[in-house]
C-alpha cells in the first residue's frame, strides 16, 4: 500500500512483537541488561509497565540475546490453574509423559531440570501477561519452583512481564513469600519526546528508509497524543501514513497528524 511510496520495505508500525523493531531507549536497554543479569544469577524477575509500553517486544528481544547455553520456556497464556501450570512447565521442559499427581510432575520436573544443569543448560521460565495468572496458589506454585536448586545455584530462573498491576498485586501481604524470592525488578515507562522522535526515525530505518518521513511539529503532535507509550505511537504513526499517502504527501506534517488524531478521538 504506502510502502512503495515512501520507499519502505515492510511496515514499520506493525503490531507484532518483531524484536528487529526494538528501540533500546535507555528504560528499554536498562530492562534488557536487568534481564540479563537476573538469568545469570538464576533469580525470579520481575518487569511491569504501562499497557502497549513495549513489555512484549522487549521479552522477545531478550529471548533472542540468550546465548546457547539457555532453555527459554515462554508461556503466554498464563490462565492456569497450579496443575495446569506444572503440567505446561513440564512439557515446555520436553516431558510427554509427564505424570497425572503433582508429587509425580514436581519429581519428573526436578529430574529434567537437574539433567539440564549437567547438560551445561540454564531454564528461563518467561510468563507474559503474568498479571493473567488467576489466583494465588498458582503464584506459590511458581515459588516452590525455585526451591529446585543446588547448594550454590539455582536450577531455574523465572521472568514474570505484566501490567502494573501484577507489581501491585505482589506487594501485597499473601504474595510475600514470593516477593521476598524477587531477586531483581523494573517498571518500564513512557519514552519522553525525544526518543518518540528517535523511535520513529528508528523503526522507518528498520523498515528500509533512512530519510526523515515526520517533520518536527508531527513528532511534537505523536507525542503528545501517546504520551509516549509505543503501542499508542504505533497507531497513530502508521494511521498518519495511510493519511499521507492518501494525500500524496512527501511528508508527514502536523495537518496529516491532527487528522489521524481527530478521526481516532
Amino acid at each position: 500500500m504506502y510502502e512503495e511510496f515512501y520507499g519502505l520495505k515492510e511496515k514499520p508500525f506493525s503490531k507484532t512483537p518483531d524484536p528487529r523493531f526494538l528501540y533500546h531507549s535507555a528504560k528499554h536497554a536498562e530492562a534488557l541488561a536487568r534481564l540479563q543479569h537476573a538469568v545469570e544469577e538464576q533469580d525470579i524477575v520481575l518487569l511491569t509497565g504501562e499497557i502497549g509500553s513495549g513489555k512484549t517486544t522487549l521479552s522477545r528481544a531478550f529471548i533472542d540475546s540468550l546465548d546457547a547455553s539457555y532453555r527459554p520456556l515462554l508461556i503466554i497464556n498464563p490462565r492456569l490453574s497450579p496443575s495446569q501450570l506444572l503440567r505446561t512447565v513440564a512439557l515446555r521442559l520436553g516431558m510427554d509423559d509427564a505424570a497425572r499427581l503433582r508429587h509425580g510432575i514436581l519429581e519428573g520436573i526436578n529430574a529434567r531440570l537437574y539433567g539440564l544443569y549437567e547438560e551445561g543448560k540454564r531454564p528461563v521460565i518467561i510468563i507474559d501477561e503474568a498479571q493473567l495468572i488467576p489466583g494465588k496458589a498458582t503464584f506459590e506454585e511458581l515459588r516452590l519452583l525455585t526451591n529446585f536448586q543446588l547448594d550454590d545455584r539455582n536450577l531455574l530462573s523465572i521472568v514474570l512481564i505484566g501490567q502494573t498491576e501484577l507489581r501491585d498485586r505482589l506487594n501485597r501481604r499473601p504474595y510475600q513469600a514470593l516477593r521476598q524470592r524477587i531477586g531483581m525488578q523494573y517498571h518500564l515507562g513512557p519514552l519522553d519526546a525525544g526518543e518518540t522522535a528517535f523511535y520513529v526515525q528508528y523503526r522507518l530505518r528498520v523498515a528500509g528508509r533512512e530519510a526523515p518521513l515526520f517533520d518536527e511539529q508531527a513528532l511534537a503532535l505523536l507525542y503528545e497524543h501517546s504520551g509516549g507509550i509505543p503501542r499508542r505511537i504505533n497507531i497513530l504513526a502508521a494511521n498518519a501514513l495511510v493519511e499521507g499517502f492518501g494525500r500524496e504527501a512527501a511528508m508527514i506534517d502536523a495537518d496529516i497528524m491532527e487528522s489521524v488524531v481527530k478521526d481516532g478521538a
